[in-house]
């Protein structure tokens, strides 16, 4: 995971191995119970740990999950940016950006699913961080789309609105993913590119 998009976030996040074992058992006990049904004695216990093993880490609940939120946040944000290549049709590089923010949702369904639907548990100062890198996403897409309508390659009456809706649309993969019917990433990523095409009326290309 690429980390180079947001300066610092090694550093708050916390490098160190006992810090990505931490992370790791809150992320799966988030997921499991939600934010505010776990605490942190429960994640010291599942890693076997003493209940005053994290402090040294992160001082708080909130600490911890900002960590992970900040992490989760940066990566959705690299496969973005890494799908994304400013020099490609707009239908191009709407494709690939979708598919992107698709299957990294898809496989990391879990943190995705804590880092995208916990924010209200931040504290002001931390969701208005994690604001600004999510914003940036929004950005990528919202950019694409504006190239997109000026080179008639889309047709789309409110692009602020439609990368509001191909987001939350691919956020929310997180949500269920996976089923028994659908636990294929790239075939699902390959699916949501089709209903975004269509979303945006995408001029056919020969």
């Amino acid at each position: 995971m690429s980390e180079a998009c947001v300066p610092g976030v090694t550093l708050e996040v916390g490098s160190s191995k006992a810090a990505a074992r931490i992370r790791a058992a809150a992320v799966e006990m988030f997921a499991e119970r939600g934010y505010g049904a776990t605490s942190l004695r429960d994640i010291t216990a599942r890693l076997g740990l003493s209940p005053g093993a994290v402090y040294p880490h992160y001082k708080t609940k909130e600490s911890l999950l900002y960590a992970i939120s900040l992490e989760g946040h940066t990566a959705a944000l690299s496969a973005v940016s890494t799908g994304d290549s400013p020099d490609a049709a707009p239908a191009d590089r709407l494709e690939r950006t979708t598919a992107a923010y698709v299957e990294w949702h898809a496989v990391n369904h879990s943190l995705a699913r804590v880092v995208q639907y916990e924010l209200r548990s931040l504290s002001v100062a931390h969701y208005d961080k994690i604001a600004t890198i999510r914003r940036r996403t929004t950005v990528i897409f919202t950019e694409i789309l504006q190239s997109g309508v000026a080179t008639s390659d889309f047709s789309i009456a409110d692009v602020e609105a439609a990368a509001l809706a191909i987001s939350s649309l691919c956020i929310d993969v997180s949500r269920w993913f996976p089923t028994r019917r659908r636990r294929n990433s790239t075939e699902l990523a390959a699916t949501y590119v089709e209903l975004v095409m269509q979303m945006v009326a995408a001029r056919t290309r020969r």
